[in-house]
């Protein structure tokens, strides 16, 4: 029986930047940059698109410094909940080929293929039809190990001339130290004393010897839970309509609450942030007595936050116009625990819900208090005092 086993290294390429052509067409084939307004705004870039990169923009620089590269460039803020959306929808595919996934992070993944390649006709007919999956239904680009085939035994030749930052767990410091000893190649790296490694690195010295001569017996690990689940919206338009502002946040705890009960979840803390004009944000906290996964536990709780809020600019006499809200559940850990009657009814409503939207869209259900927000919202003239 054969050890050998099937690795695939999944990265999404220019991520956020992707996620923005694809969602914006007017920015396909522009230089797009994320991270923030524009290039007189302190902060860095977040992304930039291949086009950006033409320029010499490049993530963690400096937005002025990208400015001065790229002065056609397109800034956008960014919009990390379509980035999770774009995330959890590129796991999902892989998740149909392996059970075995590991999220490295929003854009990268490590799947073990080696108890399913044989149902798809191998690692690299896997890693071809994953590429075209995510470039179909996602409208997004992802190399699969560069779709480079490393054959059994070739794999430190196949490493030796690379330049040690492309190796796994060599970060800028690890990568300086190493330099200091005029090792500049991975295979120089291979071909090092490995007690010297050791000695002045630990435990992390040897980690990095052994997989410069191709030797890894990490194994791919699928437990993956999120510290937060959120969404947030942004208005069109600054707005001081209540009714508007809580239908939207209940929209939102719709969506947080089915995140959560999708992936089997359920958080204790809740966040409430709002973004009033000029740019200010503001945040509010709760932690519950009990995790949850219920939106109308999540809704509540976050609207006497946003109620909270605002009651505390009307006594400081301010009038802030909100320009965006979200709210967010932390503290997550996994497994569902029912048996008490109220949890079990919540529970079927929003499986029914969950159903349904699946089925119908977003807009086939609204809750009662999103049809009331509604009506007031035609109805009335109310501001906030």
């Amino acid at each position: 029986m054969s050890d050998r086993r099937a690795i695939l290294h999944c990265d999404l390429d220019a991520f956020y930047a992707s996620v923005e052509q694809r969602d914006h067409p007017e920015y396909r084939g522009k230089p797009v940059i994320v991270g923030g307004d524009g290039p007189n705004e302190r902060g860095v870039v977040m992304a930039a698109s291949y086009e950006a990169r033409a320029f010499g923009v490049r993530s963690a620089m400096p937005l002025a410094i990208a400015g001065r590269l790229c002065p056609d460039g397109i800034y956008v803020p960014g919009n990390f909940d379509s980035y999770l959306d774009a995330s959890d929808a590129v796991m999902a595919i892989f998740e149909e080929r392996t059970p075995l996934v590991e999220p490295i992070s929003l854009d990268e993944a490590f799947l073990d293929v080696t108890a399913t390649e044989h149902l798809f006709g191998g690692a690299v007919a896997m890693a071809t039809e994953i590429k075209r999956a995510v470039r179909e239904r996602c409208g997004l680009v992802v190399s699969v190990d560069g779709l480079v085939v490393v054959p059994a035994g070739g794999e430190a030749a196949f490493l030796a001339p690379l330049p040690l930052e492309r190796l796994w767990g060599v970060g800028p410091r690890t990568r300086e130290v190493l330099i200091g000893w005029d090792l500049r190649t991975i295979g120089q790296l291979a071909a090092f004393d490995r007690s010297v490694l050791e000695s002045r690195l630990g435990e992390h010295g040897t980690d990095i010897w052994e997989r410069a001569n191709g030797i890894d017996e990490g194994e791919v690990h699928s437990e993956h839970i999120p510290k937060s689940v959120g969404h947030s919206h942004t208005f069109d338009e600054n707005t001081l309509d209540p009714a508007k502002i809580e239908s939207t946040l209940l929209r939102l705890s719709e969506g947080v609450g089915r995140r959560l009960r999708d992936h089997t979840l359920r958080g204790r803390t809740i966040t409430m942030t709002l973004r009033v004009a000029p740019f200010e944000t503001r945040t509010r906290q709760r932690t519950l007595r009990e995790p949850t996964d219920d939106d109308l536990v999540i809704f509540r709780t976050a609207r006497q936050l946003l109620r909270g809020a605002l009651a505390e600019d009307r006594e400081g006499g301010r009038t802030s116009p909100v320009r965006l809200v979200g709210v967010s559940v932390s503290g997550v850990t996994e497994g569902e625990q029912l048996g008490l009657f109220d949890a079990a009814r919540h529970a079927r409503l929003n499986a029914a819900l969950d159903a349904v939207r699946a089925r119908f869209g977003d807009g086939a259900l609204d809750r009662a208090g999103a049809r009331e927000a509604k009506e007031r919202r035609r109805f009335s003239g109310q501001r906030f005092r």
